[in-house]
């Protein structure tokens, strides 16, 4: 048996635990559309996908589609190559999610892609989740999304969010109605688990997580937010991204216009 049959089997025995849970009607779930369009695009940070690709992809009767302008490959920033399983004009109009990735100079350019935000904002005006995780959160803000909700981002680009009206909030994961927004890079899985629950139940995601061995232990417990950080971590890595807030101010006052 191998992985996929694996999972597929893992789905079907959780989701077999799960309906006496459910309160939905079987018409209403034939009718909610199942669709998790995950937006992949040049440049972009490998790791904000992979996390939560993962866990969408245990969840049974879901399908996850790598969504780009096209199916031609692209290159996230650190260089690997990802291929996308279907193009803009293809997708469907109501996606169970919708979600976009961060990254730094390929977020800057997608924020700036009018083509990209016509295509997140009509797509996510009908979504039953909009989602993001790390800086993708700036691309839902430029395609008009997070206006009059909570949401989070990177902590380098927190405050940012209030240019597209947003309220920011330091967690690692933030849910404000149909919004699910992840900070930093590794908190893809966390909030993976978070819309897992809420896509299926608890139980699910909580058996998805089992299912991944999720038991983070990191080297360095205090070191991975600024809150407890090193400062002088904190202070160069503020000022290493300088330049790239500078011209995040810059997109953001050519979208003002």
């Amino acid at each position: 048996m191998d992985r996929r049959e694996a999972i597929k089997l893992f789905g079907i025995g959780v989701a077999a635990t799960a309906v006496a849970g459910t309160s939905a009607t079987a018409d209403e779930k034939k009718s909610e559309s199942k669709d998790v369009l995950m937006l992949v695009y040049p440049k972009f940070t490998a790791l904000d996908l992979v996390g939560p690709h993962h866990v969408f992809s245990l969840l049974e009767g879901y399908k996850v589609r790598l969504v780009w302008k096209d199916t031609k490959e692209v290159v996230s920033d650190t260089g690997i190559p990802i291929r996308p399983t279907m193009a803009f004009k293809d997708c469907p109009d109501d996606p169970a999610v919708i979600f976009v990735p961060g990254g730094t100079e390929g977020t800057l350019a997608a924020m700036e892609d009018k083509e990209v935000r016509e295509f997140l904002a009509g797509r996510g005006a009908k979504a039953k989740y909009v989602t993001s995780v790390c800086t993708g959160s700036l691309v839902l803000g430029a395609a008009g999304l997070l206006k009059g909700y909570k949401a989070t981002s990177h902590w380098l680009t927190l405050d940012t969010l209030k240019a597209f009206g947003a309220e920011p909030v330091a967690e690692r994961v933030v849910v404000d109605r149909n919004r699910v927004t992840g900070a930093r890079v590794t908190a893809g899985i966390d909030f993976g688990l978070t819309l897992a629950a809420k896509l299926k139940d608890e139980k699910y995601a909580k058996a998805v997580q089992l299912m991944m061995e999720y038991d983070p232990q990191p080297p360095f417990p205090k070191d991975g937010t600024p809150k407890t950080a090193d400062a002088d971590n904190a202070k160069m890595l503020r000022a290493m991204t300088a330049p790239f807030n500078t011209k995040l101010d810059a997109a953001i006052k050519r979208l003002a216009k």
